[in-house]
């Protein structure tokens, strides 16, 4: 996955719309779990596997705390809420491994328990 730069939200040419349907387009499931009120800031049934590729990038926790990654640094999350910011002024790429939880995005159990 390829983070833009924070700043070219910002940009007056930039079309949310537009970039809007295309996150909901080739990653519905994390768009879905993204929350309105905070940007960028989601949670999905998942435990992901991440590695920097190129760039560099700020993995943010429900809590407010950030921790800045370069390239090779990993990360695993399991199934908490967090954002990823892109402070650079550059792309950011990662490639993720998820794997589904016994949890639905809100944390409550799945019916079937898988």
């Amino acid at each position: 996955m390829e983070y833009a730069p924070d700043s070219a939200v910002d940009d007056p040419r930039f079309d949310a719309e537009r970039a809007d349907a295309e996150f909901a387009r080739y990653a519905p499931d994390i768009a879905a779990a993204s929350d309105p009120a905070e940007p960028g800031m989601h949670r999905t049934p998942s435990v992901d596997y991440g590695v920097v590729l190129d760039g560099e990038i700020w993995l943010e926790l429900d809590d407010g705390a950030q921790t800045l990654l370069t390239r090779g640094d990993t990360i695993v999350q399991i199934t908490g809420r967090h954002a990823w910011r892109n402070k650079s002024e550059r792309p950011a790429t990662l490639a993720f491994v998820l794997t589904g939880t016994v949890e639905d995005a809100a944390g409550n159990p799945h019916p079937n328990g898988h």
